[in-house]
């Protein structure tokens, strides 16, 4: 049984491959933003970048939520940094993280071009500013968001089947320009 958050800033691609991983899986796929209080909600919609005080209600409903879901379940969430990432891990054992790995440019270009979305460009900045990276941290994969999606996914399943208590990372900083 897996529980599994893919993670990074807004843009990554974090829906994206945490939907395929699911199905890969036949587990549930949780979208993590569907957790944040509507207070929080609303303030990103004005563009205002939250608070720890505003994630921590986020954090601990959406570990409530994947920690209650029996089977595999692969969620989404930003978890920026450690500590929010150890606030997951407190609610749900042997959670692991896959964090896809972006550069600002290739970030405030996907997030451009989505104007129906939640999340405005203009926070794309603050989210790098927070951004605490998780390499070296057990139990996490790193990915490029420049990977074709498939080979995200391919990676993904690799990893969770051969040791996912490993840390992994796939690739330079250099890879993470393309756009």
């Amino acid at each position: 049984m897996h529980k599994l958050i893919v993670m990074g800033v807004a843009g990554s691609g974090k829906s994206t491959l945490a939907a395929g991983v699911a199905l890969a899986l036949d587990g549930e796929m949780v979208e993590g933003d569907d957790y944040h209080l509507p207070a929080s909600q609303d303030k990103m919609r004005r563009g205002i970048a939250l608070q720890d005080s505003d994630r921590e209600p986020w954090l601990d409903r959406l570990g409530a939520e994947i920690g209650a879901r029996p089977g595999d379940v692969v969620a989404t969430c930003s978890a920026l940094k450690r500590t929010y990432r150890e606030r997951l891990r407190a609610r749900v054992p042997d959670l692991k993280f896959v964090f896809v790995d972006i550069s600002q440019a290739l970030a405030e270009l996907r997030v451009g071009s989505r104007p129906a979305h939640l999340f405005p460009p203009s926070l794309v900045a603050s989210q790098f500013a927070a951004l605490e990276s998780p390499v070296g941290e057990a139990g996490v994969l790193c990915v490029p968001a420049s990977l074709a999606p498939q080979a995200q996914l391919d990676s993904v399943t690799r990893w969770l089947a051969a040791a996912p208590d490993a840390t992994s990372c796939l690739h330079d900083r250099a890879g993470l320009e393309t756009l």
